[in-house]
């Protein structure tokens, strides 16, 4: 109950003009526009601006890689032209075209397009999303019906099933083959083709011969294709370049809506006698000025913000390094004398575009291990020893630990393990090429 009032009495102290700097402060840059752009038709006193074009290309001519990401007419970006093709080319579009020339009675006609409409974007079909109201003998019908469908393998309830569907398709098949894929699809993933030889009663060579056929076979049938969903392009809202011989943090405002307070409705309020007009104005002239002046603390935090990261790692920008210097939310919002909330949500969902390319603005913030490097930098040398490691004779997690830690990482085994597993590289046994 006191944690109730307290939040309560809390939330009555921060004024709506606060509020309003914090919602901006914490809004993406998409979001922003789309709030500005809203806001432009909502209130008469916000009277638009040019947007900053001929700053965006001086800009661009210093330092072509920048994208701004200001928006033109749909049709001159081609964005409807496109997104039929995406349609048409889409698996489950094509599945659906498939069974419409197939010559099905109704009942399973209409299971088979309900399933194929559940099929993911690798080609599976998750077991726990049929619909169990069906009788079984039809579910079961529906299924084979959209597992004879191409590519080969779709509607697989698992990678298993699915390398059987593809080898059961094929002309010439192996027998070994598929008695590997049934029961031991765990031992050929760890190369562990004797125990597999024993277990069936085989020669060594005859199961390496089965694993090449069953390695040509398509995992994911449907990534092929494409997704019906439209790609999402981040838009930086922060550019650090070097312009004329010096590093500079520039903010991208050149696509955002630009206003500036109505001259004609300013003069309405001052003069008008109506009561009701005056009253909206004021409340309206109340809302314009908030949201310029939490515009303008907006950029003055993220600015600061990235000027702070820009310092601190200032080798990686110029390209000496790929390692980040060891760097914290807290410590950067007691340089800014800031309070951690607030550089929490100068940061949270806002990205960087450099000469490097575009990275959210948190991945510049990386602890350090102990008193040695970040964690971000002990990840570039992971990476960097396994890359240069023998295929033949890859690095065990202890050895890569000492060889890290000879470099004053710092880090356990364990340590080890889990950076490599967070990057995606597989164990040594799992690397090792023959």
């Amino acid at each position: 109950m006191n944690d109730i009032v307290l939040s309560h009495q809390l939330r009555q102290e921060l004024s709506p003009q606060l509020l309003q700097s914090i919602k901006l402060l914490q809004m993406t840059s998409q979001e922003l526009s789309d709030y500005l752009t809203r806001l432009r038709e909502e209130n008469p006193l916000l009277e638009g601006k040019e947007p900053l074009r001929r700053e965006y290309e001086a800009l661009r001519r210093k330092a072509s890689w920048v994208d701004a990401g200001i928006r033109v007419h749909p049709l001159e970006e081609g964005a409807e032209r496109g997104r039929r093709d995406r349609e048409m080319e889409s698996l489950r579009t094509f599945l659906l075209d498939q069974l419409d020339r197939l010559r099905l009675r109704k009942d399973l006609r209409d299971l088979c397009r309900y399933l194929a409409c559940l099929v993911d974007e690798n080609g599976y079909l998750d077991r726990e999303d049929l619909p169990r109201a069906v009788p079984g003998d039809l579910l079961d019908e529906a299924m084979s019906v959209l597992q004879s469908l191409d590519p080969p393998g779709v509607g697989a309830g698992d990678l298993s099933q699915c390398l059987l569907l593809q080898l059961r398709r094929k002309k010439k098949s192996s027998d070994l083959a598929l008695e590997i894929v049934k029961g031991f699809l765990p031992q050929l993933g760890q190369r562990r083709y004797g125990a597999i030889a024993k277990a069936l009663g085989v020669k060594e060579e005859a199961v390496r011969s089965a694993a090449e056929e069953i390695a040509a076979l398509e995992p994911r049938p449907g990534q092929a294709f494409q997704a019906e969903e439209e790609t999402l392009y981040v838009r930086p809202d922060v550019f650090v370049a070097e312009i004329d011989g010096q590093w500079q943090i520039l903010l991208n405002d050149y696509y955002l809506p630009r206003f500036q307070i109505s001259s004609y409705y300013t003069r309405l309020l001052e003069e008008s006698e109506d009561r009701e007009t005056r009253t909206y104005l004021k409340e309206k002239m109340r809302q314009a000025q908030w949201v310029l002046e939490g515009l303008e603390r907006r950029g003055t935090t993220l600015r600061r913000c990235a000027q702070a990261v820009l310092e601190a790692q200032k080798p990686f920008f110029t390209g000496t390094t790929w390692e980040l210097a060891p760097m914290s939310m807290a410590a950067l919002a007691e340089k800014l004398e800031l309070h951690p909330s607030t550089v929490t949500r100068a940061i949270q969902g806002k990205y960087l575009q450099c000469r490097r390319g575009t990275y959210p603005l948190k991945y510049f913030f990386s602890p350090a291990i102990g008193q040695g490097p970040s964690q971000q930098a002990v990840k570039c040398r992971l990476l960097e020893l396994i890359k240069e490691e023998d295929p033949k004779h890859p690095l065990s997690d202890q050895t890569l630990c000492d060889a890290l830690n000879a470099g004053g990482a710092g880090v356990s085994r364990r340590t080890v393990a889990k950076y490599r597993a967070q990057m995606g590289v597989s164990a040594a046994w799992s690397r090792r090429k023959e």
